[in-house]
């Protein structure tokens, strides 16, 4: 059957999937299997057109077209990353990983997934995170399959890349909604390996699932009414606040702050200031990258994590180059002048 074809200027799939924002999506011949709310998902790029099938992939105009609209709103395919881009500050770093994440865009995820995802994502480095992900789908998720749409045939999936024009039929699972989850036991959580987190969880789902918390009717608060509303959540803090904002409700200006981007914006912006507290640099942040500083943060954040193992001399050398030209050692004009006008010294 023939995978319906969605233009896809400007986009990088497997970086996108690859940028700590979702942890389901595996790789599956030339393509990524994940689920997009309920439905399986088949897609592979082919250049600047996505190819994709949701699970037995429909035939009829107006069904293949629901698959298209769903598909491109969940890769924010909408969002106009060129101005986007030319909107961040003009600094060395940013630019370095502005041009390493080209195409990276932040991806639409259903609230209560991004939420209970984070929630599970508290000090855990991103492969612990898609275990976890995977324990709580298998366990209490319902399972669909899904194939690439090559060669009409069915076989078994397996974990060896497929050759071309091979079939390959797959099993995904979809998250959980917070009802399931709500009627578990802490124990049951626990064996999905969520530690302490099992307790914050299912704290949450249960007032998710009574409606006591309702997510949907959130979507109307402003940032900080929505940001102080998440945070009376068990196991959500600013951080996890702001990924939910970002990643679930696009507010595209919240900048969540994990070790990675702490350890960004110390050595690079504030190199000379090592008592900056966490708050200071959350002000600094959410003024200095400005309206897409969600962007921003999700580029420094995927460009210092692919280069965790790169060499330390060549980026102390970068800084010594930028320091020459910036009023501060490793800011930007733009940074130190912010800086210098709200005196985080």
């Amino acid at each position: 059957m023939k995978l319906v074809e969605i233009p896809a200027p400007d986009f990088d799939l497997a970086m996108t999937l690859d940028s700590g924002q979702v942890f389901h999506w595996e790789e599956c011949g030339e393509g990524y299997v994940g689920a997009i709310a309920d439905m399986a998902v088949y897609v592979e790029q082919r250049g600047n057109v996505l190819k994709v099938r949701g699970g037995e992939t429909p035939t009829r105009s107006p069904q293949r077209r629901r698959l298209s609209r769903m598909v491109a709103n969940y890769f924010a395919l909408d969002h106009p990353l060129a101005e986007i881009c030319a909107a961040f500050p003009d600094d060395q770093i940013m630019e370095a990983a502005r041009n390493f994440c080209r195409g990276l865009r932040i991806i639409r995820q259903p609230k209560w997934e991004c939420l209970a995802t984070f929630i599970c994502s508290s000090m855990k480095q991103v492969a612990h995170i898609r275990q976890i992900s995977q324990a709580l789908r298998k366990r209490f998720g319902d399972a669909r399959e899904i194939g690439n749409g090559v060669g009409g045939g069915r076989t078994t999936w397996t974990d060896k890349p497929a050759r071309g024009g091979e079939s390959i039929k797959h099993t995904v699972y979809t998250f959980p909604c917070a009802r399931p989850l709500a009627q578990c036991s802490e124990k049951e959580l626990h064996e999905c390996a969520l530690g302490y987190r099992a307790r914050n969880l299912l704290a949450t789902a249960r007032l998710v699932s009574s409606g006591a918390a309702n997510l949907e009717t959130w979507s109307s608060l402003s940032d900080a009414d929505l940001r102080a509303k998440l945070c009376e959540l068990r196991g959500v803090g600013a951080k996890v606040a702001n990924c939910v904002m970002l990643f679930a409700y696009e507010r595209l200006r919240a900048f969540p702050i994990d070790v990675w981007i702490e350890r960004v914006l110390r050595q690079q912006y504030f190199p000379r200031n090592k008592k900056i507290a966490t708050e200071q640099l959350r002000t600094f942040s959410e003024n200095y990258f400005g309206e897409h500083g969600g962007y921003a943060q999700q580029y420094l954040f995927h460009h210092a994590r692919m280069n965790k193992n790169a060499k330390s001399r060549p980026r102390a050398a970068a800084a010594r180059k930028w320091s020459h030209k910036s009023p501060r050692r490793g800011c930007s004009s733009q940074a130190g002048q912010f800086v210098s006008s709200h005196r985080l010294r």
